[in-house]
């Protein structure tokens, strides 16, 4: 599925004639109100789900060279963990210079077996913010960021964590369903970048002489800007990103996300896209969800978003977990980013602004695929939910900064 793309559906894409137009356009506001260059000729490869993810992210690993860096939120346990281990242990025994960051708490639970061997083969293992050693300040701001770069040609980023909820084609409720991108190009410099960036925070060296610091040579024909969030005070590159994407809207604007817990201001310039007669999706997870709190506080917003327009989808077969938003068939981000306040506020974050109309139809492909296993929210039945249901929905409120 990963090299099959659809063409652009017709009746959703901007017109031949202004599609470089809004493509440009959106470029350049990005570029100018986050201060990062887009880059020319890279080649994107959309992969659906674990069957296409892990075995392509372990095969660039087993291939590797000269160096292999690697971040990730989540590293729990099961079989795609050890192989994992075992991919990365194996090329640092082979030579290569192996360094893997792993987040002090969402990946606390990763075996210590596996750890060992890591470390017995040559494996640069380091930590971020683990939470005992910080204050209560650092303890809330988490690296959530997934990437994987090989050899500095090949890099990959998305949704996807090392677990083995992640294995599979989201066939059932223990298989999720995710993206994630493979990057050859000038781009994966920026994705490297994210790395580098965390990876200086908990390690004293940032680079060694088995760094070459190569040339990109064009790759394919997308357009790509690297995103980085990191947590602090005030507006942050991440929201600038969305913001931009949502008010360029003209056509339509589609969402997923496995976490909806905006403020109110992101909510407001949804329904403004709507008044301008932008058609909005949002396909959020429905009965499987690992957050349930989450779910409750973005479902406070229902009844102002249905009423002024927006589709909401719940997807229904497992735990919806990708990150993406399309634009106008023209424009897509997708990365580790989600729609609410933990991400937009207080994590590390990376996303891909991606300026292809082929690569943003096979998202809106996979999109109308996941809509199919959908079930829409009706905006009269939602308005005569249980009081339960509305009261859970207000318990949360006092905590929907953290979520």
């Amino acid at each position: 599925m990963s090299t099959t793309l659809d063409q652009p559906d017709p009746r959703h894409e901007a017109p031949a004639s202004s599609a470089q137009d809004r493509k440009q356009r959106i470029r350049r506001r990005l570029e100018r109100l986050i201060g990062i260059a887009a880059t020319e000729g890279n080649e994107l490869t959309v992969l659906r789900n674990g069957d296409e993810i892990f075995p392509a992210m372990l095969s660039a690993i087993n291939e590797a060279r000269h160096t292999v860096d690697m971040m990730t939120f989540v590293y729990w346990r099961g079989e795609i963990a050890r192989d994992f281990a075992a991919a990365l242990a194996g090329r640092a025994r082979a030579g290569v210079r192996v360094r893997l960051l792993l987040d002090g708490f969402g990946s606390r639970l990763i075996e210590k077996d596996l750890l060992d061997e890591m470390d017995r083969a040559g494996v640069e293992v380091a930590w971020f913010r683990r939470p005992l050693r910080l204050s209560p300040f650092k303890q809330n701001h988490r690296c959530h960021r997934k990437v994987l770069v090989v050899d500095e040609q090949t890099a990959f980023t998305g949704g996807v964590g090392i677990a083995e909820e992640w294995c599979g084609d989201a066939r059932n409720e223990h298989e999720w369903r995710d993206t994630h991108v493979e990057v050859r190009g000038p781009a994966v410099d920026g994705i490297a970048a994210s790395f580098a960036q965390n990876w200086a925070e908990c390690h004293d060296r940032l680079f060694d002489d088995r760094d070459r610091f190569v040339e990109h040579t064009p790759s394919g024909s997308a357009t790509v800007q690297v995103v980085r969030g990191s947590a602090s005070i005030g507006w942050q590159d991440m929201q600038t990103l969305i913001r931009v994407a949502l008010e360029s809207a003209e056509v339509r604007v589609r969402l997923a996300t496995a976490y909806f817990a905006p403020d109110p201001f992101f909510i407001d310039m949804i329904c403004a896209a709507r008044a301008r007669g932008v058609e909005v999706e949002i396909l959020l997870p429905g009965p499987y969800t690992d957050k349930r709190v989450c779910q409750l506080a973005g479902q406070q917003h229902y009844e102002q978003l249905l009423g002024c327009g927006v589709t909401i989808w719940h997807y229904q077969p497992t735990m919806m977990h990708a990150k993406v938003i399309t634009v106008d068939g023209v424009a897509s981000l997708v990365g580790s980013t989600n729609f609410n306040r933990r991400s937009l506020d207080h994590d590390e974050e990376v996303m891909l602004a991606v300026l292809d109309e082929t690569f943003t139809a096979r998202l809106d492909a996979d999109f109308d695929e996941d809509v199919a296993v959908s079930e829409r929210i009706v905006d009269g039945r939602w308005k005569r939910r249980s009081p339960v249901q509305r009261l859970r929905e207000a318990v949360v409120t006092p905590i929907r900064r953290f979520l």
